[in-house]
């Protein structure tokens, strides 16, 4: 198995480097999206969480219950 990284744009590949070949290959194709529109795990924070809370006195399990309700 041979990895060459590239990059995809407009319908076209371009690989980093070239590969040689003598016959057709089988390939898996994964696109990495590196744009930060999704969360990811580094984007909370459970002590900043904490302190936006402190004088909330509610039930954090009740409003989810609720908004599922009227999402419903």
């Amino acid at each position: 198995m041979t990895t060459i990284t590239g990059k995809y744009y407009n319908g076209q590949l371009k690989l980093e480097r070239p590969l040689k070949t003598q016959k057709p290959l089988k390939v898996i194709l994964t696109f990495h999206d590196d744009s930060k529109t999704r969360l990811e795990l580094s984007d909370f924070s459970f002590l900043e969480s904490q302190e936006l809370l402190k004088n909330y006195n509610g039930s954090f399990t009740d409003e989810v219950l609720e908004e599922r309700r009227k999402a419903l």
